[in-house]
């Protein structure tokens, strides 16, 4: 069993008095899915606030940053508990696996875009196109995986899949607000900058290899 399959237990047995509540309310998957994507747009609202913020009130800017970075962990629990419901619940559908998908793709892309925003609004242009890496990264691996899984390929290879991407962002946004300080977040983008574009190249390297065995 590997790390992400141990967390995964534990948080299953956290979640699951959760999962049973929302079935006795009638609440579906593609409800829950949505959920996490509209807070996902509250977190980029709050980064957008935090950029505006810089210029007159550095110190409510990181506090607004830090908050954000919590939110984005709360929403990242509704992120798991879709398809926990959708498995208990009886509900799986094709659509609602569609669905998922690409709320979980807007979601980053949201995200990211607010500290895109901080960083430019905070007179560090170069952290902005890094954070913008990150971006192309992240759907890239998505991507990469969605296309080989089309060629009946297995790719769930690298080191910066979604829930790591996600932590991250969420930590150093969070540690950023803690410490009042924009380091943390530079830190966490430049990981997933270099990993996640890594993670995507790796995963088109697994799929040369299965095919050309083909």
């Amino acid at each position: 069993m590997n790390y992400r399959d141990f967390l995964q237990k534990i948080i299953y047995v956290v979640i699951n008095p959760v999962i049973k509540g929302m079935i006795k309310i009638g609440l579906t998957p593609n409800a829950v899915t949505t959920i996490g994507f509209l807070l996902n747009c509250v977190v980029t609202w709050m980064f957008l606030q935090a950029a505006q913020a810089f210029g007159t009130q550095p110190a409510e800017a990181y506090n607004v940053i830090g908050w954000g970075g919590g939110l984005i962990l709360f929403a990242g629990l509704f992120d798991m508990m879709d398809g926990r419901l959708a498995r208990l619940s009886g509900k799986s559908s094709t659509f609602g696996a569609l669905w998922d998908s690409t709320l979980d793709r807007y979601s980053e892309l949201v995200t990211l875009f607010g500290i895109v925003v901080i960083f430019i609004k905070a007179d560090w242009f170069w952290m902005g196109v890094v954070t913008f890496l990150a971006l192309v990264g992240s759907i890239m691996v998505s991507y990469v995986r969605a296309r080989a899984e089309g060629l009946d390929i297995e790719c769930k290879v690298g080191l910066m899949q979604r829930p790591e991407r996600v932590v991250v962002t969420a930590v150093v946004a969070i540690l950023s607000g803690c410490f009042q300080n924009l380091w943390w977040l530079a830190g966490g983008m430049i990981l997933i900058a270099v990993l996640a574009n890594i993670t995507a190249f790796w995963r088109v390297l697994h799929c040369y290899k299965v095919l050309t065995k083909k």
